[in-house]
């Protein structure tokens, strides 16, 4: 018997759930340096080995353009400050929660986009997915719990990553289509890198150790690798085929939550995500149907 042939759909998600994987390391070893290494500073660095890695990248693939409209411009710049606060508020909230918990929180950005696509765009939203979003949304009051003994107020700082990075995904749903999306990845890396800097003007930097320094090039290489990945994601497979397997990320937070920090989010919290995942999962197959067009920048630089 031969090898079985792999289908473009079927590599696609492999390399999505190999992008997921990746950025949920980096997030694991970005939350190992906040014992270390204050927040803007490790913003700072790994920013700016992201940037000299995504120059490059347009520079070899020929989309270093400065061509582009007012509009596309502006609509840059939006998503810039939504890429630039999500990295804050989700980083924060990453120093100082079970990583499992913000990630469970994040699986909420479907469903986000969804509702502020028929707000702010006026996209078409039917009674089955303003539904799904209903119910989602009580997923994620379950994972934040307000008012238990478990509510931690860095869950409204997850929220917040939520919202800001609806803000950037809705931009990109609004640019032309002619604006390479690695340009636009490499202005938001700017923006990121240069929010480490300017608050490290403000806080004291810690010396790295062999340790931190080896945590701080753990999450820059897996960043690196899940952009990458991500994008061949979307190239080879169909946006309705690959785009579920984004939740890859949420049973790979809860292993490394358990496995590295020895933290397990309660039966409520996980009874929340399995709301929250089911219902961006109806939500993508009925924009599938819908044929409503998915950013296909890829889904993030922090």
């Amino acid at each position: 018997m031969g090898m079985p042939v792999l289908t473009d759909n079927i590599r696609g998600a492999l390399i999505m759930i190999g992008a997921m994987c990746a950025y949920t390391f980096n997030d694991a070893f970005m939350k190992a340096l906040a014992d270390e290494i204050p927040l803007f500073q490790a913003i700072f660095f790994r920013g700016t080995a992201a940037v000299i890695f995504l120059a490059i990248l347009c520079r070899f693939m020929g989309q270093l353009r400065f061509d582009l409209s007012r509009n596309d411009w502006g609509l840059i710049l939006i998503r810039t400050v939504g890429e630039v606060g999500g990295t804050y508020f989700f980083l924060t909230a990453l120093f100082n929660m079970p990583i499992a918990n913000v990630s469970a929180i994040l699986q909420a950005l479907p469903l986000a986009v969804s509702l502020a696509a028929a707000l702010i765009l006026g996209e078409a939203l039917g009674w089955r997915r303003l539904t799904a979003i209903c119910v989602g949304f009580a997923g994620v009051l379950l994972i934040i719990q307000p008012g238990g003994a478990d509510f931690s107020s860095y869950s409204l700082y997850a929220l917040a990553a939520v919202v800001c990075v609806t803000v950037r995904d809705i931009a990109v749903r609004r640019m032309s289509r002619s604006v390479p999306a690695v340009f636009v990845a490499l202005v938001a890396a700017v923006g990121v890198t240069c929010l480490g800097a300017v608050g490290s003007l403000f806080t004291e930097w810690a010396p790295f150790s062999a340790t931190s320094g080896l945590q701080l090039a753990g999450a820059t290489g897996f960043l690196i690798f899940g952009y990458i990945a991500s994008v061949n994601a979307m190239r080879f497979g169909e946006i309705a085929y690959v785009a579920p397997f984004r939740y890859t990320s949420l049973l790979v937070a809860l292993v490394l939550g358990m496995v590295i920090f020895d933290e397990w989010p309660n039966l409520m919290a996980l009874c929340g995500a399995g709301v929250v995942v089911a219902t961006g999962l109806f939500t993508l197959y009925r924009e599938s149907k819908l044929k409503i067009r998915q950013p296909m920048v890829p889904d993030r630089i922090r």
